[in-house]
């Protein structure tokens, strides 16, 4: 068993409840730990025996790129995603953190983090 960690990836989505999120948008960091078995890979050495952290960040994009109201809704679809097109991961958790929130105070992010097993 190993894990793959992609961090801090950043983008810039229109998630929120006000409407002017939905607008304007926002700055996002998304981090993410994937589990699997890294044995054949770490011996192998070839892409087509492990998880391809291309993918994984292709999906983080994607996700973030659909509207949601809440970070908890994105943060599940990022997971489901996850675990429907690569097979071989059993746990994963994703932070997903709107930089600069619109809270009415002075906070740097406020972050959503989800974890499943398949």
């Amino acid at each position: 068993m190993g894990k793959i960690k992609l961090n801090n990836i950043r983008v810039h989505a229109r998630h929120g409840c006000l409407k002017e999120e939905s607008i304007i948008g926002s700055d996002y960091r998304v981090d993410l730990e994937v589990s699997a078995d890294l044995a054949t890979p770490s011996v192998s050495d070839n892409l087509s025996d492990t998880v391809d952290y291309v993918h994984l960040n292709n999906i983080v994009k994607e996700e973030m790129a659909i509207k949601s109201k809440l970070l908890e809704h994105v943060a599940k679809r990022i997971l489901n995603r996850i675990f429907s097109e690569i097979e071989s991961i059993t746990i994963a958790e994703v932070s997903v953190s709107k930089i600069n929130p619109p809270i009415g105070g002075d906070v740097e992010s406020v972050s959503v983090i989800i974890s499943s097993n398949k």
